[in-house]
């Protein structure tokens, strides 16, 4: 009987971890931005939050979480410091605080000196800090001690940082399409060391962060977007270009995403001439080819899509929200639910979450026909994305954490 009950509460425990490892990079498992937990509530009052925090500084990048702990990146307005935090789930207490020396450069008004989101493992995580004179990748236990820092040389964009990393296997995995010298890079996840670095072509930045791709009888890949290369699958052990489809004139900053057995992917500008395309990705052998294509009023610049079953959700910078059938193209329906965006929807459950530029959540029913849920302000500017693990979300704006679910 005590084995039985011992072998019991080592399998709780393995599902308990199992689930609070839920969001652990830029949007969730594998950037998809979609959780199952149960306990989010649709609608919700100031009282129902488990605990607000204030940060120091400011910063647009998401949570990310291992285990108990949070880990998020933020920074002087003025650029002279920037930090990466690690809070406690349960209470916000911080449990500490690893400061990084920094100086002012030009970003866009709209960005931030902290908008890159950290990834982390079951030892380190992972934080990308970049500037015109430094790109550096550095790794801490999570005891915030620095167990290594890797230069990448100057990052050159008219706009700033906020290039995200991944994990992969051991390695951790660098997009640093730029507007100077371009490559894609993977480093040791646990010395640092450079296991493979290519070089790409340059047009504009690309902010866009990448998601790996493993269809049924095929190795893995790493799914890219960038304007120089359009969508691109790269081999995760050398780096090689297995294949790529140049779709885009402008930049991307919004992620791809797998729907179904294809890639969704976006480009665009301020002025909002947006292009969304599906692409079905090829292989070495076959050539990839584009499915379908989406123009300004469905497509998205800076927010990345989202899918649920058969539906995928593209939620306008400005405000308006196109549902689509995602193996076809056909728009089911085409909604404004107002406000500006800069964060990124997820899905819970059968509903969708995203944060204005305002500070106002919305969220809407996941479903092919439009209907609003709720509406509830952080009564603050937030350029960020929600996490969800263990049965929380967290929602940031640009200098509060807030935990909300049970």
């Amino acid at each position: 009987m005590i084995g039985a009950r011992f072998v019991l509460a080592c399998l709780l425990l393995v599902c308990s971890t199992a689930s609070a490892q839920e969001w652990t990079r830029f949007r969730g498992l594998n950037g998809a931005g979609q959780s199952d937990a149960t306990t989010i509530p649709a609608a919700w009052t100031e009282d129902d939050y488990n605990w607000k925090v204030e940060l120091p500084g400011i910063g647009h990048s998401s949570p990310v979480l291992w285990g108990k702990k949070i880990f998020l990146t933020s920074a002087d307005p003025n650029g002279n410091e920037r930090w990466l935090l690690c809070l406690h789930a349960d209470t916000g207490e911080t449990i500490w605080k690893k400061p990084f020396d920094s100086k002012r450069y030009q970003i866009h008004l709209q960005n931030s000196f902290a908008s890159s989101t950290p990834t982390v493992d079951e030892e380190r995580v992972y934080i990308l800090w970049g500037s015109p004179e430094s790109y550096s990748v550095i790794a801490l236990d999570h005891a915030g001690n620095q167990v290594w820092k890797k230069d990448l040389g100057p990052f050159e964009a008219e706009h700033g940082f906020g290039t995200s990393p991944i994990v992969f296997e051991d390695m951790v995995i660098v997009n640093n399409d730029q507007d100077g010298s371009s490559s894609l890079v993977a480093l040791d996840s646990k010395s640092g060391d450079i296991r493979w670095k290519v070089p790409r072509s340059t047009a504009k930045v690309a902010y866009s962060t990448p998601f790996v791709y493993q269809p049924k009888g095929r190795k893995p890949e790493l799914i890219f977007a960038s304007q120089a290369h359009g969508v691109s699958g790269i081999d995760p052990k050398s780096g090689i270009t297995n294949w790529e489809i140049p779709v885009f004139e402008k930049r991307t900053v919004g992620s791809p995403i797998l729907a179904g057995n294809l890639v969704l992917a976006s480009c665009g500008e301020g002025a909002g001439n947006n292009t969304m395309v599906a692409v079905r990705p090829g292989t070495i052998e076959k050539k990839p080819e584009v499915v379908y294509q989406l123009d300004k009023s469905s497509a998205a610049y800076v927010p990345t899509m989202v899918v649920h079953g058969p539906l995928a959700f593209l939620w306008g910078d400005k405000g308006v929200v196109t549902c689509i059938d995602h193996k076809t193209g056909n728009i089911h329906w085409r909604e404004r639910v107002g406000g500006t965006y800069s964060g990124s929807p997820i899905r819970v459950q059968d509903r969708l979450y995203c944060i204005s530029t305002d500070g106002e959540v919305v969220v809407i029913a996941a479903k092919d026909t439009y209907e609003p849920i709720s509406r509830q302000s952080l009564g603050e500017v937030s350029r960020s994305t929600p996490a969800v693990a263990d049965g929380r979300m967290y929602l940031r704006s640009q200098s509060h954490l807030y935990s909300l679910g049970k």
